[in-house]
């Protein structure tokens, strides 16, 4: 393993941290933003311009407020819960293709032969950061939004497996690299599956526990749900998870269905040959991901919580069928055309 190598992992894996974080700072602020506009408030415009300095005095806020554990909890698991939360978003970034090849040197910090089963491996483990803090916190409220994330997680994990099982079958791999080489030689995968968009789409907002899904925190049934008793950074460590793991999904969101890097037209759909070609791919992809993300934010503002029986009946009912028929169909015409 040469020196180069070593040097441009750790500035990809610096520079996808940085980037991570800066977005989930800053996706606060737009969420803040855009839920003004939707109610018609100003939202945050005393700190910066535009309110853009909004996220440091958040961040400032949260180390200086009173880190305060109450006698009550299960002390090892309440303080190692936020930790848990925040990790999985994190070490699913490592495989997120976020460009092409610039000289010689793949923009992803690891390009596993098995990058989805990954994925869906590390994502899995978010729940427990959840369960734990309900657990920890030794109080009913708590507890309910714990239950209420597993059994949510379960249901809505399998029907989002389901649905990307077609895309690797049309690609014959699961190298999420290979997806967007698929893309860039037929169409973006949301114009072959758009049945697994739209499932997968949903899956992704039961996943990181937003609205129309977030009944695990659910102010007005349980008050906050897992996270009542944690205050300062534990409490934003919570918030932080919440949001990466929306970045992620986005991200992921993109890579299977939007293309990735590339555009439907403007030759930018081979690897980098200059450094200029090959930040341009990676700014396409931050600008679809963020795009998503929006999305996302927009939506959280704009449609009711479920109640949580129709949640159930919705992820087991009707998206784990749909996305059985799905792959049943793919498979057939696969079959007929070959």
């Amino acid at each position: 393993m040469n020196s180069n190598f070593i040097i441009f992992s750790g500035v990809k894996i610096i520079g996808a941290f940085s980037v991570l974080m800066l977005i989930v700072s800053y996706a606060v602020w737009v969420e803040r933003k855009v839920s003004a506009a939707i109610q018609d408030r100003h939202g945050p415009n005393r700190v910066g311009i535009f309110g853009l300095l909004q996220p440091v005095a958040d961040a400032i806020k949260a180390f200086l407020k009173e880190d305060f554990t109450p006698a009550h909890v299960r002390k090892a698991y309440f303080w190692l819960a936020p930790a848990i939360a925040m990790i999985p978003a994190l070490l699913t970034m490592a495989i997120i293709p976020f460009g092409s090849n610039i000289r010689g040197q793949k923009m992803v910090i690891a390009d596993l032969d098995v990058g989805i089963l990954y994925t869906f491996g590390i994502v899995s483990l978010g729940v427990y950061g959840i369960v734990l803090a309900g657990y920890a916190a030794n109080s009913k409220y708590p507890f309910l939004g714990g239950i209420r994330s597993s059994a949510q997680m379960i249901s809505y994990e399998i029907s989002m497996g389901l649905s990307v099982i077609p895309i690797f079958m049309l690609v014959g791999g699961l190298r999420l690299s290979q997806v967007i080489e698929y893309q860039t030689t037929t169409c973006w995968l949301i114009f072959k599956q758009p049945l697994a968009f739209g499932i997968f789409v949903a899956a992704l907002f039961a996943e990181t526990n937003r609205l129309p899904f977030d009944l695990p925190e659910s102010e007005q049934e349980l008050a906050g749900g897992y996270n009542v008793e944690y205050s300062s950074m534990k409490f934003a460590m919570f918030f932080m998870g919440e949001y990466a793991a929306m970045t992620v999904g986005s991200a992921m969101m993109v890579t299977l269905f939007l293309g990735g890097w590339t555009l439907p037209f403007g030759g930018l759909d081979q690897p980098a040959q200059t450094i200029g070609i090959g930040i341009l791919q990676i700014l396409i992809f931050l600008a679809k991901m963020l795009a998503v993300e929006f999305m996302i934010i927009w939506v959280r503002w704009m449609w009711p919580r479920f109640r949580y029986d129709q949640l159930m009946n919705l992820g087991w009912r009707t998206f784990i069928p749909l996305s059985l028929a799905n792959i049943v169909l793919t498979a057939v015409i696969l079959w007929l055309i070959r």
